[in-house]
């Protein structure tokens, strides 16, 4: 155990000071309930920077080696669960160095040589923002390959594509969940810019204008895995590496979100295409009948927070000049709030999705009917109709049938004909789910060729 005397307890900045600092100020002050987190990303880059300060002979070798055996014996205490945190800290960096010193002894007060807490809580933020990107990503695409499983595994299956929430035309069940698919795929495009953005040291900025001392911020960069900075005053003062993992989280979570409606609707009563695992529902504390789909509810409830995240932050730092201001300690709790409910959800998804059951003949059902109207149209457009008067002649025909109380599939040819002449052919084979989707021509469609070359293309990605 290192030497510590009674300069140890007074806070990094209070040479300045006589008196010590309010009790209510300090807790109000004080970062370290939160900020803890950010440790193991503290004491890396010490090591970094206590490596750098030997190499450059700013410290001895020997002095050197001594702060980077004794952070590497508090990153041990801090990743077992070992380290204690006490208010009086105020906050991680003051308490990582408080307790190095308690290991090797004052050697640890060269420590801070060439370097401010300025751009030592931006490296924490970078290093922090870098690894919740990396692992965001990760349970991103773990969701994409059960949606690639599931929509491999249901080829077949027809249900209606609505607009408005209404019917609107038969589509294959593996095309929606690929729809899905390619949403994450840019949610994984987003999440590695915003990793990019992380990516770059503010190490050697010191508090915002460098260092005299002859400090190598390549090095300490090189020894993280970043870039090096390139303006000493905006690396203390950037935080878009952070918006940039909030937006993404706030557009991943609308995904979630509009998923999770989806599958609110699908699995209540009144639509019944799909039934969950009961591994992923709750029941009701009064109504034995209940099977709710709470995770999907709060899939689609946590978008709120994941949006509001991006605006306090943004409203934060939208007033902010250059430069430090203590302000930029209210940065690290929306970041983290978004990790913590991004994550969540992604552990809890992809099973989720793989143990679902689909009812096929139901969503197929529901597909017929009026959802078939607009191959009518198209039939007659191809025939030179203008496609206005090939629209009005359908609705016409639409309603009609509802005076009759029959669906498109069993109105009468005379019906069909008197609609307009070109439907006395109309071939009765498209007036089906699986006959309209078999007559998209489109790319992308919802064809099952079409279905077939995005299924490959999506293996591809995810095997790439």
């Amino acid at each position: 155990m290192g030497e510590t005397d009674d300069k140890s307890a007074a806070p990094l900045w209070g040479g300045r000071f006589e008196a010590s600092p309010d009790e209510a100020f300090e807790r109000l002050n004080a970062s370290i309930p939160f900020d803890v987190r950010l440790a193991p990303h503290d004491v890396r880059g010490s090591i970094a920077h206590a490596k750098m300060l030997g190499r450059q002979g700013i410290v001895s070798e020997q002095e050197s080696d001594e702060l980077v055996r004794g952070l590497e014996a508090v990153l041990g205490e801090v990743e077992a669960g070992e380290f204690s945190w006490t208010l009086a800290d105020e906050d991680v960096h003051t308490a990582v160095e408080r307790r190095l010193r308690e290991v090797v002894g004052g050697v640890a007060l060269k420590l801070h040589t060439g370097r401010s807490r300025n751009d030592q809580v931006a490296l924490d933020l970078h290093l922090f923002v870098r690894e919740a990107a990396d692992g965001i990503r990760g349970g991103v695409l773990a969701a994409m390959r059960a949606l690639l499983e599931v929509a491999e595994a249901n080829r077949d299956v027809v249900l209606p594509g609505y607009t408005h929430l209404q019917r609107a035309q038969p589509i294959l069940l593996s095309h929606h969940l690929l729809a899905h698919f390619w949403a994450f795929e840019r949610d994984l495009r987003r999440l590695e810019a915003a990793r990019e953005a992380a990516n770059r040291s503010p190490l050697g900025a010191a508090a915002l204008g460098g260092t005299p001392h002859p400090i190598d911020p390549a090095f300490t960069a090189r020894e993280l895995g970043m870039q090096p900075p390139v303006n000493s005053l905006d690396a203390v003062s950037d935080r878009d590496f952070a918006l940039d993992l909030l937006y993404a989280c706030s557009v991943l979570g609308v995904h979630l979100s509009r998923m999770g409606e989806e599958w609110v609707l699908w699995t209540s009563a009144e639509f019944g295409f799909a039934v969950l695992d009961d591994a992923y529902s709750s029941g009701s504390s009064i109504m034995p009948q209940k099977k709710n789909p709470d995770a999907y509810e709060l899939m689609r409830g946590k978008a709120g927070r994941l949006i509001g995240n991006l605006n306090a932050l943004l409203i934060t730092l939208k007033g902010l000049p250059l430069g430090y201001s203590k302000d930029l300690q209210e940065d690290k709790e929306p970041i983290f709030d978004a990790v913590d409910a991004v994550v969540p959800m992604l552990a809890v998804l992809p099973e989720m999705l793989r143990t679902a059951r689909f009812d096929g003949e139901r969503m197929r059902r529901a597909a017929g009917g009026f959802a078939l109207a607009t191959e009518l149209a198209d039939y007659l457009a191809a025939r030179g109709v203008p496609f206005r008067d090939a629209h009005h002649a359908v609705g016409r025909l639409v309603r009609r049938c509802e005076e009759l109380s029959v669906s498109l599939e069993e109105v009468p040819d005379d019906e069909l004909a008197a609609a307009h002449p070109a439907l006395a052919e109309f071939p009765r084979g498209l007036l089906t789910p699986e006959g309209s989707v078999s007559n998209k021509k489109s790319g992308g469609s919802t064809s099952p060729g079409s279905v077939e070359e995005q299924l490959r293309e999506a293996g591809r990605l995810l095997d790439g």
